[in-house]
């Protein structure tokens, strides 16, 4: 199997055609393998407004690798992009508005995107408090 990196139609900057083309090969070598399970961390964030919904009541509850589902706020008068940020139903609060673009988009094209818990941190900044990351299964 040959893999080329595709074209972006718009890019803007040598640093975002250099993550188009690294991403299209990721993509293209995971599919080459047969049978591994692979995935495809699309960024890590830290939780925005943890101090304001349910993570507060539910931090005893919570493990790092926990699922997290991401749901497109598309009626958000503060952030066109807005993502919340749910944990078995319950809200957490959003992906972080400096993070949000690229994932929203591919939200709004049906892109299986997910998320996970990868740091839970007892700290009284609540930015400190949950790290989360989103990817893609390849």
């Amino acid at each position: 199997m040959t893999c080329h990196p595709v074209r972006p139609r718009s890019v803007v900057g040598g640093m975002k055609t250099r993550l188009h083309r690294t991403l299209a090969l990721a993509l293209c070598a995971a599919s080459a393998v047969h049978g591994a399970d692979a995935r495809l961390i699309v960024q890590s964030s830290p939780l925005a407004g943890f101090q304001f919904y349910a993570g507060r009541e539910l931090w005893r509850e919570m493990q790092v690798g926990d699922t997290l589902e991401l749901v497109r706020d598309r009626d958000n008068a503060h952030d066109e992009n807005a993502i919340r940020v749910l944990w078995r139903g319950e809200m957490l609060g959003y992906v972080p508005r400096r993070d949000n673009a690229h994932v929203a988009r591919q939200l709004d094209r049906g892109a299986r995107v997910q998320a996970r818990i990868v740091k839970l941190t007892e700290h009284r900044n609540p930015w400190q408090r949950m790290q989360f990351e989103v990817y893609v299964d390849l």
